[in-house]
């Protein structure tokens, strides 16, 4: 089994060039403190200084985000850059070798590109861009998470947590009531319970969540379990999920309620995935008015990409943010 769950996320501005040297010196931090080796910390290095670089000169300034993932018995360290600028019209060449962005360590996204085990890259005129890297000795599970603490908080008052079984992928999202350290507590308790016994039934793990949060300020909380063609869902409060295939899109019912406070009702529902199913659960600091049905392109991107487009676009100024999306 692989356990992933939210743990240290960063979240660079970048606005101006001395904050390029102060991403990149983060991005090394969490390297070496994840274990990477000295190979793969210059990569991490590289990557982060290009990418913040590209965001300034050319994406009018944005966010690198850079967390930790498991891989395998291993690390990797994830990037991603985020920005609203003018859009790329020919991503291949801004892909190629010689295309640079200029005065930077390597050659511009080719060379990230040829650093990470894992990249993709979505951009559209006029919308802005969205980079993903991954640089480590081998990949991560084919997932994307996003978990921002509201601005002027230190600790994220929601979590994540994704269990990758041989026949079965489990994940449960979580939203401490309010933010700041007292909702993160919460969320972490929630993530402890989760971790505990991923394989039991959503319903199970939310009834032993429920518990286990009886001493904090309570959190809304679902989880998910996909088992071949089969979504069960079991889900407390204002956690949004979705099942989005062609054409399709199916939400995911949670009841009212408050994980170690309230709960009077809970029900675990049971879908039906096709093979193109894309899961998409998130917190309530982004807005749920999304449509991912007609986006073919952004559909086919990689899991984080699109997790990383949907925070962009739809992420609430006024509280923590948290979206994982699988497929």
């Amino acid at each position: 089994m692989v356990l992933q769950r939210r743990r240290e996320q960063g979240r660079h501005v970048i606005e101006d060039e001395s904050q390029i040297g102060e991403a990149r010196r983060d991005a090394q931090r969490l390297a070496m403190a994840y274990g990477l080796d000295a190979t793969l910390t210059g990569r991490v290095a590289i990557a982060a200084t290009e990418l913040a670089t590209n965001l300034f000169r050319h994406g009018g300034g944005g966010e690198l985000l850079l967390q930790p993932l498991k891989a395998g018995a291993g690390e990797v360290i994830e990037l991603i850059a985020i920005d609203r600028g003018r859009g790329m019209s020919d991503v291949d060449r801004c892909l190629s070798d010689g295309y640079s962005t200029g005065g930077t360590a390597g050659t511009g996204l080719g060379a990230v590109r040829r650093l990470s085990c894992e990249f993709d890259i979505h951009s559209v005129p006029g919308e802005g861009t969205v980079v993903m890297s991954r640089v480590g000795a081998s990949p991560a599970s084919r997932f994307g998470a996003i978990s921002i603490p509201l601005k002027g908080e230190i600790e994220c008052g929601d979590g994540w947590t994704l269990a990758q079984e041989a026949d079965s992928i489990s994940v449960m999202v979580v939203d401490g009531l309010g933010h700041g350290s007292f909702a993160a507590i919460a969320a972490e308790s929630a993530q402890e319970s989760f971790a505990a016994a991923p394989s039991e039934t959503p319903r199970a793990i939310i009834e032993r969540a429920h518990r286990a949060l009886s001493s904090t300020r309570g959190a809304a909380a679902a989880v998910a379990r996909i088992t071949g063609n089969k979504v069960s869902y079991a889900g407390v409060g204002n956690i949004t999920g979705y099942l989005i295939a062609n054409e399709k899109s199916q939400g995911l019912v949670s009841h009212n309620g408050t994980l170690g406070l309230t709960l009077s009702r809970l029900q675990q529902f049971e879908y039906e995935r096709s093979a193109d199913s894309l899961l998409v659960m998130h917190s309530d600091g982004l807005s749920a008015r999304w449509d991912l049905r007609k986006n073919v392109m952004l559909r086919a991107r990689h899991p984080a990409i699109i997790a990383a487009v949907l925070y962009r676009d739809h992420a609430r100024a006024r509280d923590d943010a948290t979206i994982v999306v699988l497929n």
